[in-house]
């Protein structure tokens, strides 16, 4: 019964910890490449735009983590995944609701757009839409699957126009595991 007991304590422990560091955990085991920029629609529909602006009052101080936090929000909050055949233009997800990764990462973009040139950021930061191939140890995993479904899955850099600097984020990453920020190597 003791040895039982441990199991499961242990067992606890080793998941508590996967769950609480799953980011850490997932840039350290999964990397992007991209394989080629998507198109980058702007925000248009007079219900998408509203729904922007009012989420927008969340934010006090307006920077570009704060923006990029409430476009993953607003994000989750709109779009569900699908596996079939689904718009992507975000202006069209905004009253369909279904995406799969291109229109999650076309959707994210727009909305981050429409937030940076609204809070005045749009001569330093922008977010590009990419396609991309996710690479596990090292080993790319698309060339595993046979399916054009999986040839590629896309993810949004958010660029510095001035410095460089970028963060990568994967929001149907973020809709489904909560995690943020991911590992993206140009």
């Amino acid at each position: 019964m003791k040895t039982i007991r441990r199991i499961f304590i242990a067992f606890l422990v080793l998941a508590s910890i996967g769950i609480l560091f799953r980011g850490w955990f997932y840039r350290h085991l999964v990397e992007y490449k991209s394989v080629g920029l998507r198109k980058n629609y702007s925000a248009r529909e007079e219900k998408l735009l509203n729904c922007i602006d009012t989420r927008s009052t969340e934010l006090n101080d307006p920077n570009i983590s704060q923006i990029i936090k409430l476009g993953l929000s607003i994000t989750s909050e709109q779009l569900n995944y699908s596996i079939g055949k689904s718009d992507i233009d975000p202006n069209k997800l905004f009253s369909s609701k279904k995406a799969h990764c291109v229109g999650y990462a076309s959707f994210f973009a727009s909305t981050c757009n429409y937030l940076i040139e609204k809070n005045k950021l749009a001569d330093t930061w922008i977010a590009k839409p990419y396609a991309g191939q996710l690479y596990v140890f090292g080993s790319n995993i698309h060339q595993y699957f046979n399916s054009s479904f999986f040839k590629d899955h896309d993810f949004v850099t958010i660029e510095n126009k001035i410095t460089g600097e970028f963060f990568a984020v994967d929001p149907t990453v973020n809709d489904y595991l909560c995690i943020d920020f991911i590992s993206y190597s140009k």
